[in-house]
């Protein structure tokens, strides 16, 4: 485990940690503002693959929090950036609910005959159809890269299904396995690390999904922090395959953690 004393920057999870539903949670504006007072850079990291970074930075900027697009690192940019690195020009069949083509920047995307399907996140387009038609892009030799595999998310009206919950079943039918581009790839911390110029082991993870945040970020050589708020259960924490760094009850009590004031970050 790392020591709080080091901490230089904090990477914050948002669907389930700052807000749920787009809602800001108790207290979450205050702590970020009392994080970035103590000049702590911040990472927005997010695999929620219905909006662009900007949208987001949008939406949370309208409900208080102090971001920009260039503080948010989506699932979705990260795999344009594996995609480019990896399959240089690839035909891409995209499956995802949500636009996020302005993330995907000069992905090729089509309709037929791909060399790459990506799986986005999970929304009303999942449906037979659409699962049986990227499996027969995957029988025909299309690679598989998948944004997350994510099982759920919270919303106001409770939990819905993620891609996640699809995923495993296509690639047992397919006899391949996605390439995973966002959380909980160790690569998708370390973008973020990149972007903010810090050791692993001078940064701190925030997350209501114990494997996929917590877990992964310190498998990466993070200090973990899971927040009992947003997807947390109780029941997934006692089965995790290892033991987060810390437990909260919500991200409001972070500036605490660290020692700072919540209200100048002094």
């Amino acid at each position: 485990m790392q020591s709080v004393q080091s901490v230089r920057a904090v990477l914050i999870d948002i669907d389930g940690v700052l807000t749920v539903s787009w809602k800001p949670l108790p207290g979450a504006v205050e702590a970020l503002r009392a994080i970035r007072a103590a000049g702590l850079g911040v990472a927005l990291v997010t695999n929620t693959t219905s909006r662009t970074r900007a949208s987001i930075a949008e939406t949370l900027s309208g409900a208080g929090f102090d971001v920009c697009a260039e503080d948010v690192l989506t699932a979705p940019s990260v795999t344009a950036a594996h995609l480019a690195a990896h399959f240089p020009g690839a035909r891409c069949a995209l499956l995802n609910s949500g636009d996020i083509a302005e993330d995907l920047g000069d992905v090729t995307l089509v309709d037929e005959d791909p060399e790459v399907v990506v799986f986005g996140g999970a929304g009303p387009e999942f449906d037979y159809a659409a699962l049986n038609r990227a499996f027969g892009f995957l029988q025909r030799g299309a690679r598989l890269v998948a944004m997350h595999r994510n099982l759920y998310w919270r919303t106001d009206a409770g939990l819905r299904l993620d891609s996640g919950a699809f995923l495993p079943g296509l690639e047992k039918a397919a006899h391949t396995e996605a390439e995973v581009t966002g959380k909980p790839s160790r690569a998708f911390f370390e973008a973020a690390l990149a972007r903010l110029t810090v050791d692993a082991g001078q940064a701190l993870m925030v997350g209501d999904d114990v494997e996929s945040d917590v877990l992964a970020a310190q498998r990466a050589g993070l200090t973990g922090v899971l927040v009992r708020t947003g997807k947390f259960q109780q029941e997934t924490l006692d089965g995790a395959s290892g033991t987060p760094d810390h437990i909260l009850d919500s991200f409001a009590d972070l500036p605490a953690l660290l020692g700072l004031d919540r209200g100048t970050g002094s």
